[in-house]
């Protein structure tokens, strides 16, 4: 009871799922860079790279890499993005709430460095 009324408590629609410890920094290098980097959900699936890249440096500075990531079975997407300098991260997390495409965007502190992309080895 919470007052005069019975509070029910229902199971949680979103997961939250811890994130996989082979992801989170390994170095103190990687370490600067999660406090460069933004993690950004709930993008419009029309908005493209170069779209999230130019708001992001328009109001908070330069970016330095940006991993946008999405597929047919979410009707949004999420974007890591790495600045240059620390302090266009923390200004980038005012812009939770910024409409990009047709949707308010949420901005995050991220908990893993953007690595770079390991390139497959093609098969011949």
């Amino acid at each position: 009871m919470l007052g005069y009324y019975p509070v029910r408590v229902l199971p949680s629609k979103t997961a939250i799922l811890p994130v996989n410890p082979t992801f989170l920094p390994r170095s103190e290098d990687e370490r600067e860079m999660c406090a460069r980097t933004i993690y950004c959900t709930n993008i419009d699936k029309k908005v493209s790279q170069v779209e999230v890249r130019m708001f992001f440096e328009s109001l908070c500075g330069e970016v330095s890499r940006l991993r946008l990531l999405g597929d047919h079975v979410h009707s949004t997407r999420i974007a890591f993005v790495e600045f240059v300098m620390a302090e266009s991260a923390i200004l980038a997390l005012n812009c939770s709430g910024a409409i990009v495409g047709s949707l308010p965007i949420r901005v995050s502190p991220s908990k893993t460095p953007v690595r770079p992309r390991i390139p497959h080895p093609t098969m011949h």
